[in-house]
């Protein structure tokens, strides 16, 4: 290179400094084109088509760059930056680990690869990255943090949350709170989990951190204190339906039917093709004491939508057992359960509510080929041998029916003394509520 383009070249350079990029960008083109084997002016014409983000051309030069130069920690570094914005994980990983082994000590070049990292799915490994860098920076927050999340998404929640607590709380961003949460959760800390919580969504109350506060209350059986942030929630965000699933399911696992039964039935009415509605909806009804619930006839209209299915066919067939007694139709929900049965049969429910439906009728000897059926599929369900005991005292079978008795308690104390299977089944849909 001529002396006189190297001073055109220093001058290109201070203009791009000062952010004079249209004034810089024309020399340094006109150079790299000419001196095609020039570090310095590939290196920076790179640069400024990154910062402008005219991404096809800042590869061309930052590749031809590292060519040039392989053992410059820049070269590497700035192309490794570039594939990361261009989400080219692989790429950069290569290239900024290249860059980190020149110049270890660059906490920027360390940020990039945990950042890289993380893009390729490599949480273990980016959290030593993180590490590097924060060790370079020790006051930087932000980089704690993302040491954390790498951590914690690598399955090291206990060491993530160690990172978080030694953190000044005056620091503490919603995200890290966030964060702290889920890693005090997974360490089994629930008030510290809740207080995390709370406070990520005290400082920005938005959908996601106000049912991170429902989720941990629900997780953890407080179903007063979740009903009152659902509701809460659910005022501050009516488009996003899972607070007001949130409601329903805490009144239900509260054995609050008629108010699930309410919220349930709004949501389906709201969605016809709501599955999982239309499914607790169901499950509310069926759990509901004999008597009427106007709401449970909605389920009806989704089975009737959805053959096949022995489950909601089933509970449409309960809903018109909590019908208003003049609008009860008992043949149709026969009519249901035997489409049920034959659907699936399998399905105990059905051949229990067929049971039920008979004794209904008065057909007590009739409710008991149902009920035995129903036992044999699910001997440990106590309603079932409650209501065979029913039938066999009704058909004369006084020690049959004594027995029943004695089958309805053992396993009714067996379900109050064990965790409870239906909150176990109705959580999965509060944890993943997309």
């Amino acid at each position: 290179m001529t002396s006189a383009d190297r001073a055109s070249m220093r001058t290109a350079l201070e203009a791009y400094d000062q952010g004079k990029v249209q004034q810089a960008e024309p020399t340094l083109r006109d150079l790299a084109a000419r001196y095609p084997k020039n570090y310095e002016s590939n290196e920076a014409l790179g640069s400024l088509y990154t910062e402008t983000n005219d991404l096809p051309h800042a590869l061309i030069y930052l590749r031809r760059a590292s060519t040039i130069s392989p053992k410059e920690s820049l070269a590497h570094a700035n192309l490794g930056a570039l594939y990361l914005k261009m989400s080219k994980a692989p790429e950069a990983v290569q290239e900024l680990q290249a860059a980190a082994k020149l110049d270890p000590a660059n906490g920027a070049t360390q940020a990039n690869l945990g950042q890289a990292l993380m893009l390729a799915r490599q949480p273990k490994a980016a959290a030593q990255a993180f590490a590097a860098a924060a060790a370079i920076s020790p006051d930087d927050a932000d980089l704690k943090y993302n040491q954390a999340l790498a951590l914690y998404d690598s399955g090291s929640a206990r060491e993530a949350g160690s990172i978080l607590d030694a953190l000044p709380q005056a620091s503490f961003t919603p995200e890290m709170h966030s964060l702290a949460g889920d890693a005090d959760e997974h360490a089994g800390e629930f008030t510290k989990a809740l207080a995390h919580y709370e406070a990520a969504a005290k400082a920005s109350p938005s959908d996601a951190t106000l049912y991170a506060v429902v989720a941990e209350l629900l997780r953890h059986w407080n179903w007063e204190e979740a009903i009152q942030i659902a509701d809460y929630g659910a005022t501050q965000y009516p488009s996003n339906e899972h607070f007001r699933m949130a409601s329903g399911i805490a009144h239900y696992a509260k054995s609050d039917y008629p108010s699930a039964i309410v919220t349930f039935s709004s949501l389906l009415q709201a969605d016809p093709n709501n599955a999982l509605a239309a499914d607790l909806l169901g499950r509310s009804c069926a759990a509901l004491a004999d008597g009427e619930n106007t709401g449970c006839a909605v389920v009806a209209d989704f089975a009737q939508r959805h053959p096949g299915n022995a489950v909601m066919t089933t509970y449409a067939a309960v809903a018109i057992l909590h019908a208003p007694e003049h609008e009860q139709n008992l043949d149709k929900a026969a009519a249901l359960l035997k489409t049920a049965i034959a659907d699936d049969p399998k399905y105990a429910e059905a051949y229990l509510r067929m049971g039920v439906l008979e004794q209904m009728r008065l057909h007590w000897a009739e409710s008991a080929p149902y009920l035995e059926q129903s036992i044999a599929l699910n001997p440990t369900a106590p309603e079932p041998h409650y209501r065979l005991s029913r039938a066999y005292a009704h058909m004369g079978r006084s020690e049959d029916a004594q027995a029943q008795i004695a089958l309805h308690k053992t396993y009714s104390q067996q379900a109050k003394d064990s965790l409870d299977a239906r909150l176990q089944e109705v959580m999965r849909f509060v944890l993943n509520p997309g």
